[in-house]
């Protein structure tokens, strides 16, 4: 789709975090082939091996970018300045070394915050609008409706396709024809970026691109 195209769209990006693994995140990439979208997952360092990195691989050569969400996915506020970079450039290396290109972005641990991390990650921090679907109490149902409450020009969704989490597999699933109907295109979390001109700046993250 060409630039003008997505300048007459809503635009909204589906993102992912704590992947990849060989379960869900295999769900979710099939959810997204069958309906032609492209996402951003934001994957943990220690979940990569052998077999999950091929499910990421897949994620790449479909057109989805992978981006930094920790080594462990510790509370990074409590860590020291070496240790920080070290989960961040622990997880970049290894994406790099799998889909040959490094993260750009990335979603810190339970969105904890402080002036270290901007000091000593030179990535775009990003956040996202969620639906609670890390709580097996929400329901498919109640996950829908959330996203389709929150959804605006611009917007970027924090979601999950951690081990079992099929809900939001079933949620996802269904709110991209409804979103489609309304007018909103699907885009990467760098494409929005992109196409909204934004410059990321050093000690902002962002949820909402206008």
């Amino acid at each position: 789709m060409c630039s003008a195209a997505f300048s007459q769209s809503k635009l909204v990006a589906l993102s992912f975090d704590d992947g990849p693994n060989t379960s869900t995140t295999v769900q979710m990439l099939d959810v997204l082939k069958k309906h032609n979208v492209k996402a951003s997952f934001f994957v943990i360092g220690k979940n990569i091996n052998e077999e999950s990195a091929k499910i990421m691989v897949r994620a790449h050569n479909e057109g989805h970018d992978i981006e930094n969400h920790s080594k462990t996915h510790s509370s990074m506020p409590t860590l020291s300045a070496d240790s920080i970079k070290s989960e961040i450039e622990f997880t970049s290396a290894l994406v790099a070394k799998y889909v040959g290109e490094r993260p750009q972005l990335f979603r810190p641990p339970y969105i904890a915050l402080n002036q270290t991390m901007y000091d000593n990650i030179d990535l775009t921090f990003i956040c996202g609008e969620g639906s609670n679907d890390w709580e097996d109490n929400v329901s498919a149902d109640q996950r829908v409706e959330k996203i389709l409450a929150a959804a605006k020009d611009g917007l970027i969704y924090l979601l999950h396709d951690f081990e079992g989490n099929s809900k939001t597999v079933e949620a996802v699933d269904r709110i991209i024809p409804i979103l489609k109907k309304r007018g909103y295109t699907f885009v990467t979390v760098r494409e929005l970026i992109k196409q909204k001109k934004l410059k990321p700046e050093r000690g902002v993250i962002y949820t909402h691109i206008q």
